[in-house]
């Protein structure tokens, strides 16, 4: 069937990138010490503006980029880029002493301070590019592209069965982003920001490798004209 076969690819192909345990970690490192409500609040919303995110893209993604004029390769360079800036921050995030009391003094109340705050970056750097980067972006327009059946019902049911992979995915994403702190409590504090740091460097290296895909295109192209 043809929702069953795209949504079993689409599923295969988005959930390495999108990596939700991975990116919880991270998410976990940008948010910092908030109150378990913050941090499901958050998820949840971030959550929703992924599907309503992708969704989107995986409809009109294609004819976005052709009305701008943005190829493929100038979405990974550029995209790739983001991913690298936001690994290195994570990678470099101070993590005295002092600055640990200062957000748990920050954090004391009930989070409706803090949620406020971080509320205004669920799309960015939250949504986009912590959860679906510049890596899921191409992933979605090649799915788009490629899936297709013999018939307008078949082609339908091909995109809605990629949309419910992006729902299931989405889903996964708000249990790893809202019970990560509960996820990583049994770690101590040294090695959760051990991990931490694995992560973020992995992330710096994904973003490198994102940008010199593209980078490596427009090269072959200008040597090639």
């Amino acid at each position: 069937m043809a929702v069953w076969s795209a949504f079993f690819l689409a599923f295969s192909a988005l959930l390495p990138l999108i990596n939700p345990v991975g990116s919880a970690l991270v998410f976990m490192g940008l948010v910092g010490n908030a109150p378990p409500a913050v941090y499901r609040n958050l998820a949840r919303r971030v959550a929703i503006s992924n599907v309503i995110f992708l969704g989107i893209f995986e409809l009109l993604g294609s004819a976005i980029l052709n009305f701008f004029g943005i190829s493929l390769p100038i979405v990974q360079f550029a995209g790739g880029i983001v991913i690298a800036a936001m690994g290195w921050g994570v990678l470099n995030q101070n993590q005295s002493a002092a600055s640990v009391r200062g957000k748990e003094q920050e954090y004391s109340d009930d989070g409706a301070e803090t949620l406020n705050h971080l509320g205004d970056k669920i799309f960015y750097p939250f949504t986009f590019p912590i959860t679906s980067g510049p890596g899921t972006l191409v992933a979605m327009l090649t799915l788009s592209a490629h899936i297709s059946g013999h018939t307008v019902t078949a082609h339908v049911l091909s995109h809605i069965g990629v949309f419910v992979a992006v729902v299931v995915l989405s889903i996964v994403v708000y249990f790893c982003y809202g019970y990560a702190p509960k996820m990583t409590s049994k770690i101590s504090p040294s090695t959760a920001h051990g991990v931490l740091r694995v992560v973020a460097f992995i992330l710096f290296c994904i973003g490198v490798q994102i940008a010199w895909n593209g980078l490596s295109f427009l090269l072959k192209t200008l040597l090639k004209g």
